[in-house]
Formats: structure tokens, C-alpha cells, sequence
């Protein structure tokens, strides 16, 4: 059994990136909503509080059950969860009279403190919060300042707390993964054995016990979590596992038969089935982005039930759920509001009465790549920009027709391609030419023209939960709008999206 932290989750935006950096130390960890009963066991080395978008001084403040770890194993308390130990132990937290939010520099650090140990004074640090911490409960040691904020952290080492006002977990906290490993190595004992050689070892030998010599069914989608899943599974139970994957005519061009092939040669038993006729007569005239998603998963949900019931004696079914999925299904008062439903297959195991086996749903996604990677998946699929599951329906803004999708299909082409020769394409999270429903007045050669607009899209990130716009050269850009208005019929004008994410979303729709 691995050693592992817990996190309880209190609604931070930065949960899952806490989660995130922890397993970058190969220690393995959880994240549960604030309210979850911890049953203490040895595996457990130390359990973190999150932030939050609540005040501790709220009436509806989420509090935890802690007399079950306060004090028995070693508790990190982060920006919300640091307030709140400070004020269940008689601390005072009032309403900051200026709201720290930002870069900040830890000053006064106190050189005996575990959790700060090798942190310089001066070091940047993420801040963001309303309440300050005035006054700490007498046990309590403060163990770093701000220039604003008179505790920026705080500790009791016979108490086993830690805490800090600050985000350790952000890219912006310049010895951030220092405070975690101090908290996680140093205090939590942990060895830090959670490797992708680990998972998929253990793994394999799950899948095999779990499901023996009965056969598995999974749908790919082209997409790394998938293809990931059908590896292992491979691995370990070879033809037993029976892959579909459905052409729905919204993929990117020559992407299904690229893809197919790349699979056949994995070795992997896939069916590949033409969908694309299907798809398109339940999306016509739809141009509601909610119902779009709606409408191809079920159509999904439909074609793939359909020829999986060609399959005799299928008992499971084997889905490409991550643990940000898994995170998101129990999130209690969290951020993981539905801004969209689901693309794919969550219809599928009702509808189709499977046992169900999700061999990759204690990972994030870039963990999913290192075991793609250890997995000799091919670089095609394995380096491959995440892709919406409906694909292009959610970039084409309003009704999809056919000749939509082939005038998308070839600009995004040519994004692309111009993105991979001037090697860009690897230094970017994520990125994709959306047609815009309007057309604007141009002029080609000397005659007026009224055709579509092409808005492209690249962004860094690191999960897709936050993203920052690439900064791609003024040169690269023009090279690839002339390269899309001249070689692509019906689009003359084509503007860049320098949005970030908040506030707007990575996809249009």
C-alpha cells in the first residue's frame, strides 16, 4: 500500500493543482470534499486543508470533521485552511482592510521552522485572499510576514499543524514545491514511490484479477486518456479487449483513418465504424451549443451500443475517466459547477447494464501521458493536443452542415501543419481554428466578396483548468492567415483569440 496525503477540498480554484504538485514529489494523494470522515490508517502521512471562496467568518463557512486527525497525523493548512486552524484554536481573523491578491515576498522567516526550512527570506509568493489572520491562538508560532500581512504562516510542532496564508501550489510561488516537499518528505515521512513504472505494474495486476478471462469492451476516441486505457488494458488481457472507434464526421481531417491505423499497428482488436451520416442528420438545424454536446452523445451512446451488442458475452465496460472527472462527481460546495455536460459515454454503462473498469481514474492528465509514454503509445496520439470529445461541432458556432466541417477541417489543417513545421506545436498546451457564424465583406482580386471568419486559438496550460494565450510571432500569424484565406474556399478574414482562461473558456462553445 502506498503512503499518501489527503486533501480536503473547501472549493479552491487551485484544488487540483495542490493535488497535482504533490504527485510530481511521486507521492501519491487524494482529494476528498471538506466534509468527508478521515478514517486514520498507517498509509495516511498528512492530510492538507485547501482554500476556499468563503469566508471562516461566513455563517455557511465549510467546516470539517478534525477531531478524527487534529493532532495525530501532520495537517497543512492553505490560505482558507490556515484561517480556519487559526480560528478554531482562538485565533482572530477579521476582513482584510486591503485584499492581498497577487505576488507577494515572504519576509521575517523563522529559521526553526520545519515547513519553511531552505525557504530565503525575500522569496515570491502567491497571494489570494480577503481575511487576514490578526492574532494567533497562543500554542501557535508565526513563522513568516509579508509587508502587508502580519502572518503569512504559522506552525505548532506539538500540534502537528502547519500552515501558510499564501498558495505554495501556484506557478507564481517561487519555492512553492519547497513548502510541499518540506511538509510531505521532511514531516509527512514519505518516500515518495508512487512512479508510472508503479501504476502500471499494479495495475495490470488489478485488471487481471478484476476481470479474468471475460471480455472487455471500450470506445476510443483518438485522444490520449483512451488510448492510454486500451494499452494497459491490452497488456493485460489481449484479444479479450474489443476497441470501437466511431468516425462521427467531426474529427479532425484524415484523423480517423491517421488514427485507426495507428491503433491496428499497436496491435490493439479495433473496429473502425463511419458514423458520419448518422451525427449529422441528429445535428441538423441545431445550433445551441448544450444541445449540441447532448445530441452527439447520445447519438454516441446509440451507435456504440449498437455494435457492441455485436459482440458476444461482453461483460464489462472499460471507460477513460480521469481523476479530475472523478474529483469533479463529488465536489461539495467546489468550484465544479456544470459549465457544460459531458461529451461521451456517461450514458453507457445504464443504458448497456456493464460492469464498468476505469483503469486510469486515479490520474491526471499529465500523468497519463508518462504512462502513455512508458507505454511506447506513439507520439501521433501521445503528443497530441487535447481535443474536445465533440470535436468540431463546438467549433463551428451555430448549425453544422458538411460544408462547414470541410471548410474547418482544412483551415484547421493548415494551422496546424504551419504550428508543427515552425515548432510551435509542442510548446503549446492546446490549439484549433474555430468558424465563426458570420461572414464579413472582403475583397479577392477585384471582386467584393461576403464569406467566413476563422478564429484561431492556442494556449498554454498545464490541466486545462486555467490557460493563458500563446504569444505567437506577428510573422507565423500572417504566414497562416494568407495560407487559410488562399487555400481555403469560403474563408477571407482571420483573426486571433487573445483570451485567457478566466474568463473566458479554451473552446467557444
Amino acid at each position: 500500500m502506498h503512503q499518501k496525503i489527503l486533501i480536503l477540498d473547501f472549493g479552491s480554484q487551485y484544488t487540483q493543482l495542490i493535488a497535482r504538485k504533490i504527485r510530481e514529489l511521486n507521492v501519491f494523494c487524494e482529494v476528498h470534499p471538506f466534509n468527508f470522515q478521515i478514517e486514520l490508517n498507517q498509509s495516511i502521512k498528512g492530510i492538507v486543508l485547501s482554500g476556499s471562496p468563503f469566508s471562516v467568518n461566513d455563517d455557511n463557512a465549510p467546516i470539517p470533521f478534525l477531531d478524527n486527525f487534529l493532532g495525530k497525523v501532520p495537517v497543512l493548512g492553505i490560505c482558507y485552511g490556515a484561517q480556519l486552524l487559526a480560528k478554531l484554536h482562538g485565533g482572530k481573523v477579521e476582513k482584510s482592510q486591503i485584499r492581498e491578491y497577487g505576488r507577494a515576498r515572504l519576509t521575517e522567516i523563522n529559521k526553526t521552522s520545519l515547513l519553511l526550512r531552505n525557504i530565503p527570506n525575500g522569496s515570491q509568493v502567491w497571494m489570494s485572499h480577503g481575511d487576514s489572520i490578526l492574532e494567533l491562538p497562543k500554542e501557535f508560532t508565526r513563522t513568516a510576514s509579508t509587508e502587508t500581512i502580519p502572518v503569512a504562516a504559522f506552525e505548532s510542532k506539538d500540534k502537528k499543524i502547519f500552515a501558510v496564508q499564501f498558495h505554495p501550489e501556484v506557478y507564481h510561488s517561487e519555492c512553492g514545491m519547497q513548502v510541499l516537499s518540506n511538509f510531505v518528505k521532511s514531516i509527512g515521512g514519505c518516500v515518495g514511490d508512487w512512479t508510472p513504472q508503479s501504476f502500471v505494474d499494479e495495475t495490470i495486476q488489478m485488471i487481471q484479477q478484476t476481470v479474468g478471462n471475460e471480455k472487455v469492451v471500450l470506445g476510443l476516441s483518438g485522444g490520449v486518456d483512451s488510448s492510454v486505457a486500451a494499452l494497459l488494458l491490452h497488456q493485460s488481457i489481449g484479444k479479450n479487449l474489443y476497441c470501437i472507434f466511431i468516425d462521427n464526421g467531426l474529427l479532425r481531417k484524415n484523423e480517423f483513418e491517421q488514427v485507426l491505423h495507428s491503433y491496428q499497428d499497436l496491435g490493439l482488436n479495433v473496429i473502425g465504424i463511419n458514423a458520419q451520416e448518422k451525427f449529422y442528420s441528429a445535428l441538423k438545424g441545431i445550433t445551441d451549443p448544450e444541445q449540441k454536446r447532448k445530441i452527439i452523445g447520445k447519438t454516441f451512446i446509440d451507435v456504440f451500443d449498437e455494435e457492441a451488442h455485436k459482440i458476444q458475452d461482453v461483460k464489462w465496460l472499460a471507460q477513460g475517466t480521469i481523476y479530475p472527472d472523478v474529483i469533479e462527481s463529488v465536489s461539495v460546495k467546489g468550484p465544479s459547477v456544470t459549465i457544460k455536460s459531458h461529451h461521451n459515454v456517461g450514458g453507457l454503462p445504464e443504458k448497456m447494464k456493464l460492469k464498468v473498469i476505469e483503469p486510469l481514474r486515479m490520474l491526471f492528465k499529465d500523468e497519463v501521458r508518462r504512462v502513455g509514454k512508458l507505454l511506447h503509445l506513439p507520439n501521433i496520439i501521445l503528443n497530441r493536443h487535447p481535443f474536445p470529445g465533440p470535436g468540431l461541432a463546438i467549433r463551428i458556432i451555430g448549425e453544422i452542415t458538411p460544408e462547414k466541417i470541410a471548410i474547418l477541417q482544412e483551415a484547421d489543417n493548415l494551422y496546424i501543419e504551419h504550428l508543427k513545421t515552425s515548432g510551435w506545436y509542442d510548446k503549446i498546451w492546446q490549439a484549433g481554428a474555430i468558424l465563426l457564424n458570420t461572414r464579413s465583406v472582403g475583397v479577392m482580386g477585384d471582386e467584393r466578396t461576403y464569406e467566413y471568419v476563422v478564429a484561431l486559438r492556442a494556449v498554454h496550460s498545464t490541466d486545462g483548468m486555467t490557460a493563458d494565450w500563446v504569444h505567437l510571432p506577428y510573422e507565423l500569424l500572417a504566414d497562416i492567415s494568407n495560407s487559410i484565406i488562399n487555400k481555403v474556399k469560403g474563408v477571407n478574414r482571420v483573426v486571433y483569440d487573445i483570451s485567457s482562461k478566466p474568463p473566458a473558456t479554451i473552446e467557444w462553445e
